[in-house]
């Protein structure tokens, strides 16, 4: 009997030292393959950097890449602690199509029951974005813009096929920016959130090793 090959792997990227404790905080149990959380850093070019030189390790060979960490919501009613699972990402560099966008979903509704789930595009930036900017964001049909999502998934996916997904939690929106008093008590609910989700990813990883039928 010849033998079953390894599971693919699982890369989850965020920017944060914060984010990458939360990840931790959550535990690995239930993941369907090994699993990495790196750190990339903060800015799309601090993650085009990480993203590329730790996908050559042929120990990560074909695998899936998931962007997470914090974000800005774009659209009005946005809450801290929302989250937002993208359809694609897009910068200026490229636009990328995430898979499995629905399975995320139905698995975040199950893992973190109570908060509410955003689907559409989610935009990259160079900086933070407050105020008119992020209205005209808005404009173009993205629902929420972080730093590094766009930058890690489009890295990910020049260094070879593979399966990508982003999945961001809301730390401020537009009537909750991080200018204001509360930002505090935000970014509580965002790490409480961001801590809860390592489910919702092993989920969507084990679906990708099924056999297609």
């Amino acid at each position: 009997m010849s033998p079953q090959p390894a599971p693919a792997p699982l890369l989850i990227a965020c920017a944060l030292g914060i984010e990458q404790f939360a990840l931790r905080a959550g535990g690995r149990g239930g993941a369907g393959g090994p699993v990495t959380v790196l750190r990339t850093g903060m800015g799309p070019r601090a993650a085009e950097r990480s993203v590329t030189r730790v996908l050559a390790d042929p120990a990560l060979a074909g695998a899936a890449v998931l962007a997470t960490g914090f974000c800005a919501g774009l659209a009005p009613g946005m809450h801290p602690g929302d989250l937002v699972v993208a359809e694609e990402t897009r910068d200026p560099a490229g636009t990328v199509p995430c898979v499995g966008t629905d399975l995320l979903v139905k698995e975040l509704v199950r893992t973190v029951p109570g908060r509410t789930v955003h689907t559409g595009p989610l935009t990259g930036s160079d900086h933070v974005v407050r105020g008119q900017e992020r209205s005209d964001l808005l404009t173009t049909g993205a629902i929420a813009v972080d730093m590094e999502s766009a930058a890690t998934l489009l890295s990910a996916v020049r260094t070879g096929e593979r399966p990508v997904a982003a999945v961001r939690v809301v730390v401020d929106a537009p009537e909750h920016e991080l200018v204001r008093i509360g930002t505090l008590r935000g970014g509580i609910s965002a790490f409480r959130v961001l801590r809860t989700v390592l489910p919702a990813f092993y989920e969507w990883h084990r679906s990708l090793l099924l056999p297609r039928r």
